[in-house]
């Protein structure tokens, strides 16, 4: 008679942990997050079209790319912070809240200005929306479920990334570039409406007072170090513009991570940095993040301006790699795979697949699109092998009341990675286009620019040949990044497993 006893509230504990709503929860937080995807793929997409009719520089269609990386990458930890001390739910809802109200103003811009300033307002519901929809899941699944609902996470963002640019090139074919904003609006109400009526509450239960100092030292040092990046390639990485920037920007994170070794109620527990897990998961991350945003920032302007697609066909293009990782991570492959074969080893699996297909798209894509197909389905094998376990390692390390911390961590390093690669390997092509460009072209600060100074047919195939080569050479450099992270990670993984 004891037995039973003691098994019935140990099963009435066990109970609760698995919420019956968690697959409906899941939708919901994939809802979110596609409205994010979508913007982003949408915007790449539509960079020849904004060159053309804003007369946008490449340094503009930098910052309306980066503008909105800027503002995320700052805030994120703050964002993560927050949910955690207000309630994820909240968080969750307001971001999208602000991400429809920034995605209005910019269909409505009529200047560079107005647009960059539009992404950067979305930049602020975009740093709520990843820190929320990570650490939803993490609160929602236990361990057993979590890297199959990761993967499906994943899985939809890749959705998104295949749907952007054929709902964005579909508008673009018809109607105005504002068009690719207004998509959009309908996404986030939907999903401001569902999660209001079925994500769960959850929160920090220790309930421990904001860290205000943190939060004002973190985004500001978040935000000097992201602008020096970005501004890097336009201004020189030795002008006084991003020496000053950098320099603040690393004095106030040292400043930032004295205080948090110090507060009563840090906002980043400094000791996450001393588990090797979550270190080797975090400097895999940012690698990737830094070869496949430059990579993407790159592959449609390659397909648009070099091998002369529009963009719906471009679109069309791109999506085998985002099909290849919804295939994969719908059927549930990577999160089968990762028991048997371990976490270093799948993530280093999958991102020297990925490299390779980085590599192949610089290699056997320069003249057509069937060898860059081939690096496309490379690519997704590779992502949907080692993204799943990567976000698993780095989550499974942090305690789950910091969920929100853990994902902000994740999301900054992330968004810098992204910044990073698009700075660098710009600034790759663009050093290597300008040593190669023919004289008659000299000085012009992008492709269109060039070829409007061509008079031949003859200079003109020059100009678009120095381009194909400076992309080629930035995807190599892309695919080296991805690959060390690879090992990077796995090694430092391996080594935490052994030490553990």
């Amino acid at each position: 008679m004891t037995a039973p006893t003691k098994e019935s509230p140990s099963a009435a504990e066990e109970a609760p942990q698995r919420n019956p709503t968690r697959w409906l929860v899941l939708g919901v937080i994939c809802l979110a997050q596609l409205t994010v995807l979508l913007d982003n793929t949408v915007l790449t997409v539509a960079i020849p079209s904004l060159t053309e009719e804003m007369g946008a520089a490449t340094s503009d269609v930098q910052w309306m790319i980066n503008a909105y990386s800027l503002v995320q990458a700052g805030l994120l930890l703050t964002a993560g912070s927050a949910a955690d001390r207000y309630g994820r739910k909240k968080l969750l809802a307001v971001g999208l809240a602000l991400f429809g109200i920034g995605s209005l103003g910019g269909a409505l811009s009529e200047t560079t200005g107005q647009l960059i300033a539009a992404r950067a307002g979305m930049g602020i519901g975009g740093a709520l929306l990843m820190t929320t929809t990570l650490a939803v899941i993490v609160q929602v699944f236990d361990e057993a479920e979590r890297t199959k609902a990761i993967g499906l996470w994943g899985a939809v963002s890749s959705l998104g990334f295949a749907a952007g640019p054929l709902i964005g090139g579909a508008l673009l074919n018809h109607f105005w570039w504002g068009s690719i904003f207004l998509i959009n609006l309908p996404v986030a109400l939907l999903g401001l409406l569902a999660v209001l009526k079925w994500v769960p509450e959850s929160k920090n239960p220790a309930g421990e007072r904001p860290d205000l100092l943190g939060a004002l030292l973190s985004t500001i040092g978040m935000t000097g170090v992201t602008f020096a990046i970005i501004s890097g390639p336009g201004h020189g990485w030795t002008s006084g513009r991003v020496l000053v920037s950098a320099g603040v920007g690393v004095v106030v994170l040292a400043a930032f991570a004295v205080w948090e070794r110090r507060a009563p109620y840090p906002m980043l527990d400094m000791s996450f940095f001393r588990n090797r897990r979550f270190v080797g998961a975090v400097s895999g991350s940012i690698l990737v993040a830094f070869g496949m945003g430059g990579s993407f920032f790159l592959l449609t302007q390659h397909l648009q301006l070099v091998l002369g697609y529009d963009p719906l066909e471009t679109g069309l293009r791109m999506s085998p790699l985002a099909l290849v990782i919804v295939v994969l991570n719908l059927t549930g492959v990577g999160a089968r795979l990762l028991p048997k074969v371990g976490t270093p080893l799948s993530i280093a699996g999958g991102m020297g697949l990925l490299a390779a297909g980085l590599a192949a798209i610089a290699v056997l894509g320069a003249d057509g699109y069937g060898g860059m197909l081939f690096g496309l389905v490379l690519m997704g094998v590779g992502i949907a092998l080692s993204m799943p376990a990567m976000a698993t390692a780095i989550m499974s390390a942090i305690p789950p009341e910091k969920a929100g911390v853990g994902a902000g961590v994740n999301g900054t390093l992330q968004e810098c990675g992204n910044g990073l690669g698009v700075a660098v390997l710009g600034a790759v092509l663009n050093s290597r286009f300008a040593a190669l460009v023919p004289a008659v072209a000299a000085g012009a600060g992008s492709l269109p620019a060039a070829l409007a100074s061509a008079r031949t047919d003859a200079q003109r195939d020059a100009i678009a040949d120095a381009f194909a080569t400076g992309v080629h050479t930035s995807q190599l450099v892309g695919a080296a990044a991805v690959l060390a992270g690879g090992l990077t990670a796995a090694l430092l993984l391996r080594r935490a497993e052994r030490a553990e």
